[in-house]
């Protein structure tokens, strides 16, 4: 990390104002930031100096849209989640920095694969799901499979949102229940890794010196994100982050 030169630290600042964004208007965009990240440092310490910027978005997040959480949707996915950050937690234990840069590549085409799915699948346009409404057995079958998923690919890659965004979509989220909802277990979840990446060395006083060079960033990016959500083009976005976390992942996978 001492050795970046000006146009790396060029490309961490913008990829450090995309997760702002990403966080307050199009949540899963900053699969492009992971990929800058992975590119730029050693992919395995590249998920270590991104959580704690990932945290700061996921702050102003909350602070923006706290009040449209969905909590019994949230209480669903928890256990799962923990499940799948433990799994996570023990493949980054043996995992060298090839292995991990091949994981976060495959782990990035594989979200692109679903976004497009998603998309295709028409999921928007649903009713908000019912607060007293218990869950039918594949409701919660869906929570836990998606909950171990995102967990993993969080826990490895920093990657669990377009895992949680399309499960937010196919329950029936609405936009500002999509992104408060978001917010606050992204917050919940990314701060409880905090411990598991600072035993795997992950995090240290040299990675948090550079995210603090790099919170600076955050939050315009978050102010534009929230300035910029009703305006939207959201179709023409998602085919962009579409098209370069293909990039990204293909990048990362023959680099």
């Amino acid at each position: 990390m001492d050795t970046l030169t000006l146009w790396q630290l060029a490309a961490l600042a913008a990829a450090s104002a995309l997760v702002g964004f990403s966080k307050t208007a199009v949540s899963g965009a900053n699969t492009i930031s992971l990929a800058v990240f992975a590119a730029v440092l050693p992919a395995r310490e590249s998920t270590g100096v991104l959580l704690p910027i990932l945290i700061a978005g996921d702050v102003l997040a909350v602070l923006t849209y706290r009040r449209h959480a969905h909590w019994p949707t949230l209480l669903r996915l928890f256990p799962a989640v923990a499940v799948g950050v433990v799994a996570g937690t023990l493949f980054m234990m043996w995992a060298d920095d090839d292995a991990v840069r091949t994981s976060i590549g495959a782990i990035l085409l594989f979200m692109a694969g679903v976004t497009v799915w998603r998309r295709r699948s028409g999921a928007e346009g649903k009713e908000p799901p019912e607060e007293s409404g218990r869950p039918s057995r594949t409701g919660r079958l869906k929570a836990r499979s998606y909950g171990v998923l995102g967990g993993f690919t969080t826990m490895v890659a920093n990657a669990g949102g377009p895992v949680m965004s399309l499960y937010l979509l196919s329950a029936g989220f609405r936009k500002l229940g999509f992104l408060g909802t978001s917010a606050w277990f992204f917050l919940i979840v990314n701060t409880s890794k905090v411990p598991f990446s600072v035993g795997l060395g992950l995090i240290d006083a040299q990675s948090l010196l550079l995210d603090a060079a790099m919170l600076l960033f955050v939050i315009p990016g978050a102010y534009i994100g929230r300035k910029c959500v009703d305006r939207i083009n959201q179709k023409l976005f998602e085919r962009l982050v579409i098209g370069a976390t293909v990039l990204g992942g293909l990048q990362l996978l023959v680099g």
